[in-house]
């Protein structure tokens, strides 16, 4: 061809294209040949002419994906012998979000009384009123008071809908934090403690963000007299106060669930990782290295769990996290920053421990299933190499 003169390939799409009489094809039930729905063309483009072929001859081949893989998969026999390469065709989100939801139910189930307690003792002051409001309730009054007016049942009061705010709570958390974490990691593979960090904080905004109201729904359940159910508290709250009561708070949520999830899950994964190879495979260190991340992370963020829950109350006086702190400040000084540390500390730690925990176990069992699958899909692969070769 001169300088000028080029070849064009093109493909078009032709749903209505029908088979030639003269094409030859050898297909099978799962193999559809390409031509039923291309054309090709060639054109040749120059100064002095522009024309087409239109007479072709083509030969196309479909792979077939559906059995690809499936070749050397475990018979039902060999499933038997090895239980666990069956937990390989579970997808790995599913399985965490099934631990991520059983294990958060049960904490917070188990939990549910001082989780009762601090909130009774984070919103006493707006509850009672800002002028005659006491000071402070303690953690003794707060769980005779409990008891006295409510009964056994009134300790868990709020529970269910906090149970089912738990279920996509820890799921989103905890498969985000996975994304966010291969999402962050740099060119070498490798993540930062700043990666782990950012990972966590954003982790915890998009659950909080898709759970909030259920959030506040439970907080107002909890504390406020005179409500029986859910659905009579949500349609309230949306007959008073709108659509926006829902997401009363949310600003110092985000604000306090970010740094929290963040050191929490970072210094939960440097200190499983610093630890020496054979002790990172048993449920004991998971179950120390959990408390210690949720005991820093809880002293570090609650002081802005104080502020959001008097955030979400009815009523409240603040605008903005700024003007809650000094005023939770200037009523009751830097303790009131603290007010119900001691239940919300004794309910985070086992809270928090059972659910990384679980998490860190089922991601193990996870890969010990993949590792097993493979085993016996290599086996297998070999098997047949031998008895072709025979």
């Amino acid at each position: 061809m001169g300088d000028k003169e080029r070849s064009i390939l093109c493909f078009q799409t032709l749903p209505n294209l029908k088979t030639s009489n003269f094409s030859l094809t050898e297909t099978t039930h799962h193999r559809k040949p390409l031509w039923r729905n291309a054309q090709f063309s060639c054109r040749i483009r120059s100064d002095r002419s522009n024309g087409s072929f239109g007479n072709f001859a083509s030969v196309s081949m479909a792979e077939n994906k559906k059995d690809k893989g499936n070749e050397f998969a475990p018979s039902a026999a060999q499933l038997l012998k090895h239980p666990l390469a069956i937990l390989a065709f579970v997808p790995r989100d599913a399985a965490i979000f099934a631990a991520g939801a059983v294990a958060g139910s049960a904490a917070k189930t188990v939990t549910a009384p001082l989780d009762r307690i601090k909130l009774l003792m984070q919103t006493h002051g707006v509850r009672a009123g800002q002028e005659t409001a006491k000071k402070a309730i303690g953690f003794i009054e707060a769980i005779v008071m409990i008891g006295k007016e409510e009964g056994i049942k009134g300790y868990w009061k709020g529970n269910l809908p906090q149970v089912i705010r738990i279920i996509p709570y820890s799921a989103v958390q905890l498969l985000a934090y996975e994304t966010y974490k291969n999402l962050f990691k740099g060119k070498d593979g490798e993540l930062s403690v700043i990666g782990r960090l950012a990972a966590g904080a954003c982790a915890g905004m998009t659950s909080t963000c898709v759970t909030y109201p259920l959030d506040v729904l439970r907080l107002r359940l909890a504390v406020e007299p005179g409500y029986r159910t859910m659905s009579e508290i949500a349609l309230t709250m949306l007959r008073e106060e709108g659509v926006a009561s829902f997401y009363y708070g949310l600003g110092p949520s985000l604000l306090g669930i970010a740094p929290y999830i963040a050191v929490n899950f970072c210094i939960f994964d440097l200190v499983k990782k610093s630890l020496p190879e054979k002790y990172q495979q048993k449920t004991q260190s998971s179950l120390l290295t959990a408390v210690v991340s949720s005991a820093v992370a809880t002293l570090t963020c609650y002081p802005l769990d104080t502020v959001r829950r008097q955030m979400q109350m009815k009523g409240t006086p603040y605008k903005s996290v700024l003007d809650a702190i000094s005023g939770i400040m200037q009523r009751d000084g830097v303790i009131g920053l603290y007010r119900g540390f001691v239940p919300n500390a004794l309910k985070n730690l086992p809270n928090s421990s059972i659910r990384l925990t679980t998490f860190d176990i089922v991601k193990r069992l996870i890969a010990a299933s993949e590792k097993e699958f493979q085993k016996i899909v290599e086996e297998n692969r070999q098997k047949q190499s031998q008895v072709a070769n025979n």
